[in-house]
């Protein structure tokens, strides 16, 4: 496994080793030990998600003020945009983004820690998501900034309208977002 910087210091792109041959593919998608070295810290897991999307589906960007989530994400079928906004406002990277193309076929993962925003754009016919997070769930704390902001001028890569739930649809302009201090 290796990490791969990116434009913000605290996001990574996580390369695992693929041992392939004509017979198939096998890799370890988590190391707790490994992942602690590359990220510079233990974190501890305590939930597995698994999403499935149809194209141009469009979730976030999500986040919970209280409880925030650490994520390690990857794509087990399809290919999607993950996309992570900085929302903590002490952070010399604040209201900067990126994104990351994921898909089965690349294996990379992406690690978000706690503090930022996360959305994903599906890009393939249908995909397949697979997330850890360092906290639980709390809808009462989750929190969602619109996916259209003018103010992040996110670039989705969506070749028509994105397939919204009502919670994105209408969710804050990043300006008006409850943030971390």
């Amino acid at each position: 496994m290796k990490a791969i910087s990116t434009a913000i210091k605290d996001l990574l792109i996580i390369e695992p080793k693929v041992f392939g041959d004509d017979r198939g593919f096998f890799f370890e998608s988590y190391n707790k030990r490994q992942f602690a070295e590359l990220i510079g810290r233990e974190v501890e897991f305590v939930q597995d998600n698994h999403s499935r999307s149809v194209k141009n589906v469009l979730r976030g960007l999500h986040y919970q003020i209280q409880h925030p989530q650490g994520k390690l994400v990857r794509a087990v079928q399809g290919t999607l945009l993950d996309i992570a906004v900085d929302i903590r406002r002490n952070s010399p990277t604040f209201g900067q983004h990126i994104t990351v193309e994921l898909s089965a076929d690349n294996k990379r993962m992406l690690w978000i820690p706690e503090g930022f925003a996360h959305g994903i754009a599906v890009l393939s016919d249908t995909a397949e998501l697979l997330y850890k997070t360092t906290d639980y769930w709390y809808p009462e704390h989750e929190r969602c900034i619109r996916w259209n902001d003018p103010t992040l001028a996110i670039d989705w890569r969506l070749q028509s309208e994105p397939i919204l739930s009502s919670k994105d649809a209408h969710s804050n302009l990043f300006a008006e977002a409850e943030l971390f201090d």
